[in-house]
């Protein structure tokens, strides 16, 4: 089955161009060679699997999705059977052009899916919330059709298209009605729970705030009430001040090892100037993202002369509310504490949520600033 929708002009000369895969799904082409994408899915057509449910746990007052049919999902693949490479004759994949820059298509084993008719997440769920449908999107983000490939191995103009998608999605999936918080994210590395090593990442879309980010726009609206300002912005500015934490960075962009850092290498990478999502950024600061993106990622795989594990997350501020006090930032933590070891979360982490860190951050951040590139 072909879309009919036309393709979609985008910035930094990127063409949108969307398809239907053979379960409905849409798969999103973004391109910037000028090519036509006309193939079809040639995969037997099967039913998409139904949707989950959200239950509220009442110790913490927290939403838990409960999505059992991702069981089956496919688990490290051999290369040959990679179902994120382009299709070839023989081996029909997610992807049924036989080449492309970058794609985003829907899950294909989602934890969150479109609701049937309307829905809204409980205001202020308690113990008393029933369960309802984990209701959200949950996308893919192929970020290059080179299976051994790596973010930090894209090129500039490469990692401009990653941002120009992510930015589309962004500003699609906020015209969503029960959408609340989008959040690009990517895990590398199978120590992160990887299932998949082809270089992608994921989108989702939640009907409800993440603990995380539910969080972080408390603290964000207390600062901005007493002080005015944003927070990102007075933590930009003390990192530029005490200078010890900084990794890189721009004329537009700043990479840090924040000043309580949680694992043994993580850094943040901020606007100079801070806007509230990726559609906010201008054009100077999405040009100027790739030579800091790309950086940064290369001093964290050159500390030990290996590929770090790690959980790269874009936070921006939500789709409807906290949009003067929560600011765009995205943030690379790495488990990985020395060649061969790992921090593991352990009793403190994990049953209480109170990390304890062996590596003062400005220990980390030295030695991310002398690799030599």
């Amino acid at each position: 089955m072909a879309s009919e929708k036309p393709s979609k002009q985008l910035g930094a000369g990127v063409v949108r161009t969307d398809r239907t895969l053979m379960d409905g799904r849409t798969i999103r082409y973004y391109d910037t060679q000028g090519q036509t994408r006309q193939a079809i899915d040639q995969r037997p057509a099967e039913e998409q699997p139904q949707i989950g449910e959200m239950r509220l746990d009442p110790l913490n007052n927290e939403w838990v999705v409960i999505a059992a049919h991702r069981q089956g999902r496919i688990f490290l693949p051999p290369k040959e059977l990679n179902p994120l490479a382009p299709s070839r004759p023989g081996f029909l994949t997610e992807i049924p052009e036989s080449d492309y820059e970058v794609v985003v298509f829907d899950n294909r084993s989602p934890s969150l899916r479109p609701p049937v008719g309307d829905f809204s997440a409980p205001n202020s769920p308690d113990f008393s919330s029933p369960s309802i449908p984990a209701a959200g999107k949950c996308e893919v983000v192929c970020y290059t059709s080179n299976y051994d490939s790596s973010f930090k191995d894209l090129s500039h103009q490469q990692i401009r298209t990653v941002l120009e998608a992510w930015r589309d999605r962004t500003a699609e999936l906020s015209e969503i009605p029960y959408i609340q918080h989008i959040a690009p994210f990517e895990n590398r590395g199978e120590e992160v729970g990887v299932t998949l090593n082809h270089p992608h990442g994921q989108i989702y879309a939640y009907s409800y705030l993440p603990p995380k980010t539910a969080r972080m726009l408390e603290v964000a609206t207390n600062h901005l009430s007493k002080t005015g300002r944003a927070l990102l912005d007075d933590i930009v500015a003390r990192e530029l001040s005490d200078e010890s934490r900084i990794v890189c960075k721009n004329e537009h962009w700043v990479a840090y090892v924040p000043y309580a850092s949680r694992y043994p290498f993580e850094i943040h990478i901020a606007p100079l100037k801070s806007v509230p999502d990726l559609v906010a950024l201008d054009e100077e600061q999405c040009m100027s993202f790739a030579p800091i993106a790309k950086e940064a990622l290369q001093r964290l795989d050159g500390v030990f002369g290996v590929n770090m594990p790690y959980i790269a997350s874009w936070h921006q501020a939500p789709v409807r509310q906290g949009r003067n006090s929560l600011r765009v930032h995205w943030q690379i933590q790495s488990i990985r504490r020395a060649p061969g070891k790992l921090k593991y979360l352990a009793g403190s982490e994990s049953a209480f949520g109170a990390f304890m860190m062996d590596l003062k951050p400005e220990q980390s951040a030295q030695q991310l600033r002398e690799v030599v590139l």
